[in-house]
């Protein structure tokens, strides 16, 4: 995943072959669970770096202490790349207060590869229109990581900040697209997609049938897309070159709010429903479990094949975390199903996890409905595609 504080190798290849990393570490005594607490943070973050593939931790069945962290890469450059930024300083200094002074970073191209069906060889760099971003707009190594909902749907957001002013202009931007054409090829289909505000704050969720990169890439290329990408521009708190294939990776990797859980109850729904989305007001370092909490609850209200809650995504990296929710009454009319809260434990545990201010008890009615309308985030369009 990482190479903590080692300076990285400078002789390199511009070889476009895979690399693999592998980190060997010792483990202070006493510090294991709190470097899996670290490295379950981490790994969300890492899988968003662009060129990263995959990752693997390990610990000796031997030795307790040795753990091995072993990664995949695109190329060498991007790993590189990344290793020796800011941001991979910043992202792993959490993690130096739990290993020892004694590891080791080795790092191998991968010139042969077995699978279980028994092919052998690399594979070939994938496909791109060109302009577009070798990675799709995740910022993820080829298709964005995401697994199908229990439905089969794959959900997708990606989020991004404002300047403080502009909100409403951007509002009126993003509202007045052309929808692209939902059927991107044979396989693969967009069928919702639902942006939100709060603040200064911009939450796009999508969902597709079939491959979400195929997807992604396929808006991406069109021209009407294009132009409100280019309009919103000149709004954006962190300036993006969408151009600069290098620019847009690094953009998407920052912008991507991956979907953490899915939850789909099992009677399907009859009648109107009402979609909500919340953005929690996270204490720091609180994020993970305030995304574990929200999914422990989804998984069993949506048991309940008469209860409010139809379908529910829980959007998490770092301590931003965006609950979208299918509601079978207006979120008002249920405030707690709304924001994800089960009873007074729970309230108390979750209270505990957010910044919710002397107004923001969760253990009561009034509590709950003033959170809600603090923190619930405001619709700006939700488009639902039909098969052509």
């Amino acid at each position: 995943m990482t190479t903590l504080s080692e300076p990285p190798a400078r002789q390199h290849s511009e070889s476009e072959t895979r690399l693999r990393v592998v980190l060997m570490l010792e483990i202070q005594d006493g510090a294991q669970q709190r470097f899996m607490d670290v490295y379950e943070q981490l790994r969300h973050q890492v899988a968003g770096v662009p060129g990263h593939v995959s990752d693997q931790l390990c610990q000796s069945i031997n030795d307790p202490r040795q753990w091995l962290i072993t990664s995949e890469w695109e190329d060498q450059e991007t790993f590189l790349q990344w290793v020796d930024s800011p941001a991979h300083r910043e992202m792993v200094k959490p993690m130096h207060g739990c290993v020892s002074d004694t590891f080791r970073s080795l790092r191998y191209t991968i010139l042969r590869e077995t699978s279980a069906a028994g092919a052998t060889g690399t594979r070939a760099p994938e496909e791109v229109p060109e302009g577009l971003p070798r990675t799709a707009p995740t910022g993820q190594a080829g298709p964005p990581k995401a697994d199908p909902g229990p439905d089969g749907v794959v959900r997708h957001a990606l989020t991004f900040t404002v300047k403080p002013g502009s909100e409403h202009e951007v509002a009126r931007i993003l509202s007045g697209y052309t929808s692209p054409r939902a059927e991107v090829d044979d396989t693969t289909r967009l069928r919702r997609t639902s942006l939100f505000m709060h603040g200064n704050r911009v939450v796009r969720a999508v969902e597709v049938i079939g491959s979400l990169g195929d997807a992604l890439r396929h808006v991406a290329m069109q021209p009407e897309v294009r132009a409100v990408e280019e309009a919103i521009n000149p709004y954006l708190e962190e300036a993006r070159q969408l151009g600069d294939p290098q620019a847009a990776r690094a953009f998407f990797a920052r912008a991507a709010l991956p979907a953490e859980h899915q939850a789909i109850a099992g009677t399907p729904a009859s009648g109107r429903l009402h979609r909500h989305a919340v953005l929690y007001p996270v204490r720091p370092g609180n994020g993970q479990a305030v995304a574990d909490l929200l999914a422990d609850y989804d998984n069993l209200a949506t048991v309940d094949p008469t209860g409010p809650v139809v379908t529910s995504t829980v959007f998490h990296r770092d301590d931003v975390v965006v609950r979208l929710v299918d509601l079978r009454v207006p979120a008002e009319a249920d405030p707690a199903a709304a924001l994800g809260v089960a009873g007074e434990r729970e309230a108390a545990v979750l209270g505990r996890l957010l910044d919710l201010g002397s107004e923001g008890d969760l253990r009561t009615v009034a509590g709950l409905s003033a959170v809600l309308a603090a923190r619930a985030m405001s619709p700006v369009t939700d488009r639902t595609s039909q098969p052509v």
